[in-house]
């Protein structure tokens, strides 16, 4: 029998795209599926979440990621530009944001497709793997084909469909924390959460109680 799981996942989290290889091998690799519920980050949710971090936060939070992707042996850069648009030195969120909102809108469009994984995977591969100008050129549309889908088709989506796209994020965002959890990337298999990259392993062992087998 096919298990499923759902993934609470954000564009804007370095740690979410540290899982991804991970999630996309266990896929591959048992039979189960894997729903990826896109959410939108933090600065969306609560801007003033990061006035009320204590301040060496950030810089921990890049010097554990950047440690992590060297012992993953993934590759890692800050976003250029970065999916939110934010003053690093008074961790203002600005008013416009140009990117998030497109980026979320059409990882939920895909979700519909049921390729979200695949779709949020490429997607997360330009914003965080060291390159810049993600945004710009035929990028977002070659990540796209890759996930099998057509970037001018959710382009459109996200532009005709965008207040029903962001009621289902919300919706996701709600699933979340009825689960127990409010961070990302959080995994949810029979309503227990597994939050964190870290947490992979123990999930994976959970639902092999619950007779995940490999793939034949």
């Amino acid at each position: 029998m096919t298990l499923t799981a759902d993934i609470f996942w954000s564009f804007r989290s370095p740690y979410s795209y540290l899982a991804m290889r991970r999630y996309r091998a266990m896929e591959a690799r048992y039979d189960l599926t894997l729903n990826l519920r896109p959410v939108y980050p933090l600065a969306v949710r609560q801007p003033d979440f990061f006035e009320k971090n204590p301040p060496g936060w950030l810089r921990y939070t890049f010097t554990d990621v950047f440690r992590l992707s060297r012992y993953l042996d993934i590759p890692f850069g800050p976003p250029n530009p970065d999916p939110i648009v934010q003053d690093i030195a008074t961790r203002t969120i600005a008013a416009d944001q140009p990117y998030i909102y497109r980026i979320t809108r059409m990882g939920q469009a895909a979700a519909r497709q049921g390729k979200s994984l695949a779709f949020c995977d490429e997607v997360s591969q330009l914003i965080w793997g060291g390159a810049a100008g993600w945004h710009e050129g035929d990028h977002l549309a070659g990540a796209a084909e890759r996930a099998g889908l057509d970037l001018a088709e959710l382009d459109a989506i996200a532009i005709a469909d965008a207040e029903a796209l962001d009621a289902e994020i919300a919706a996701n965002q709600e699933a979340l924390e009825m689960a127990g959890h409010w961070g990302v990337p959080t995994l949810v298999f029979d309503g227990e959460p597994f939050f964190g990259q870290d947490r992979i392993d123990l999930a994976i062992w959970r639902m092999e109680q619950a007779g995940l087998k490999e793939r034949g």
